[in-house]
């Protein structure tokens, strides 16, 4: 079975749409080396579908956060022009629709009796969110989780993974050798203007916690052959986008750390040279955080067992 993405059907090229509107968040964000979804103020809400009630994944997860946070939409509900109307609401005229991408699969017939070929087509969606929308009423009440609670939450989380985590000195990392988590002491996280201790503390973990889930042993993420000089820079870009995931969903607000700032001109240059990278970069970032939570329900499940 052969897999392919293909955007020839479309007026644009998708991937190079999303990616440029990737690239232009983070140079947005490069004087004070935040990205949208780490400013205070703006909601990490995993953004979904108002009509399946589904999560976006991948890549649409960022390109929804960064219509939210530019656009200043204070809720993570989305549907199409045609969703909306189906729920008795209407788009406002003149309101602009954000983009989404999502792949189709097609088969085509093969001669000589061979079986037919598979693709994978890339075809853009366009949504809106509920801010642009008359006559849907919000939920009486949507999830909201305490701090407090959601640490407590993270904590049963990083057991449920059984990573090696040892805790001292000044350097967060993680060490594929001996398949080891290092990370600093917990009085180093003092807090910044715009995020607690405890934010720094687990946004942290949960970035080093993306990259041990790309040992081989695991997920076996390796990036060498096809960005080559580059594949560390999408490593950390994963592991970045990771983290906001796994913050997103554990209810945690994301600090940027102050050491990735090296690696955004990397990033960018990454994005720049393949308007594909971000699409793999975001479709990693998920299978990491898949991989985890996975791990954290099915412990759960043992626990209520």
């Amino acid at each position: 079975m052969k897999n392919q993405s293909n955007s020839s059907n479309s007026r644009f090229d998708v991937y190079e749409t999303i990616t440029n509107q990737i690239i232009s968040a983070i140079e947005n964000g490069v004087g004070d080396v935040q990205l949208p979804w780490h400013r205070k103020g703006f909601s990490t809400a995993r953004p979904f579908n108002v009509q399946s009630k589904k999560v976006y994944n991948g890549v649409n997860i960022l390109a929804l956060w960064i219509a939210a946070y530019t656009s200043g939409y204070e809720h993570g509900i989305w549907g199409t022009y045609k969703q909306w109307q189906e729920r008795g609401a209407q788009v406002r005229k003149g309101e602009a629709s954000s983009m989404i991408i999502f792949f189709k699969d097609i088969e085509v017939e093969n001669q000589n009796g061979e079986d037919p070929s598979h693709y994978s087509i890339a075809k853009a969606s366009r949504v809106f969110n509920i801010a642009q929308v008359d006559g849907y009423e919000m939920p009486a009440t949507e999830p909201q989780i305490d701090k407090i609670i959601a640490c407590e939450n993270a904590e049963r989380f990083i057991v449920s993974t059984n990573a090696k985590i040892n805790i001292g000195g000044a350097r967060a990392c993680y060490s594929p050798s001996s398949d080891t988590i290092s990370m600093p002491d917990r009085h180093r996280f003092v807090g910044t203007e715009t995020s607690t201790p405890t934010e720094g503390w687990y946004s942290t973990l949960f970035h080093e916690l993306t990259h041990w889930t790309g040992s081989s042993n695991r997920l076996a993420r390796d990036f060498g052959k096809r960005f080559g000089d580059n594949r560390y820079a999408m490593e950390e870009l994963v592991a970045e986008l990771g983290a906001a995931f796994l913050c997103s969903e554990l209810g945690i607000t994301q600090e940027p750390r102050a050491d990735h700032a090296c690696y955004i001109n990397n990033w960018l240059q990454v994005l720049k040279q393949d308007s594909k990278a971000i699409i793999t970069a975001a479709s990693q970032a998920s299978k990491a955080s898949d991989y985890l939570l996975a791990k954290f329900k099915e412990n759960q499940f043992e626990e209520s067992t």
